[in-house]
């Protein structure tokens, strides 16, 4: 099969976010300039650079999570691990720009260290971010927003071995349609000299 985007596919549903997967999930918490909590899941979003870490996620309209950080200049990325599945989902309900979401979905609240932002108390790692740009992108309302990482937090449990263990943190990612899948098993590859 091949088909052009801007002509459409013979499919019943868009096969773009199965092909380009799995994607980590960006659990976006913002604050607005005016105090109110935000939270939400972006599966457009992954890190960019090592030094400094750099990490962006991609809003598609114009959606709470850009329009605050457009006005406090910081995000804070939250992972998911499987055992959220749930509170995530209810955290994507389209609230009223002033609702909270973590009150909504039930998440564990709790403040950054060291931007104005709440965090997820019980991610297994979460990013504190300060902007750095934000890029519009091609179609309507599509923007980037790129942040450099300036605090790191890792759940205990998570750390094994002095390593994150993705498996015993149940990762989640983000597939095409209505799937996800958790992380379960990794294994090791040694690049060639």
């Amino acid at each position: 099969m091949f088909y052009r985007p801007q002509d459409g596919h013979s499919l019943p549903h868009n096969p773009f976010n199965a092909i380009v997967s799995p994607r980590p999930i960006g659990w976006i918490s913002t604050r607005s300039a005016g105090g109110h909590d935000n939270l939400a899941p972006y599966s457009f979003f992954n890190a960019v650079a090592y030094e400094p870490p750099q990490v962006m996620f991609a809003s598609s309209g114009r959606k709470d999570s850009l329009t605050n950080v457009e006005e406090t200049g910081v995000f804070c990325i939250n992972l998911v691990g499987a055992d959220a599945a749930h509170v995530m989902n209810l955290s994507s309900a389209p609230l009223a720009h002033a609702e909270d979401e973590f009150a909504h979905s039930g998440a564990a609240k709790t403040e950054c260290a060291r931007i104005a932002c709440a965090r997820v108390a019980d991610a297994p790692a979460t990013l504190e971010c300060k902007v750095t740009q934000i890029v519009p992108l091609e179609g309507a309302n599509n923007h980037a927003v790129f942040g450099q990482v300036v605090g790191i937090h890792i759940r205990d449990d998570c750390i094994v071995d002095g390593r994150f263990d993705v498996v015993k943190a149940r990762m989640l990612s983000r597939l095409g349609y209505r799937d996800y899948a958790e992380v379960k098993e990794v294994f090791e590859l040694v690049r060639p000299e």
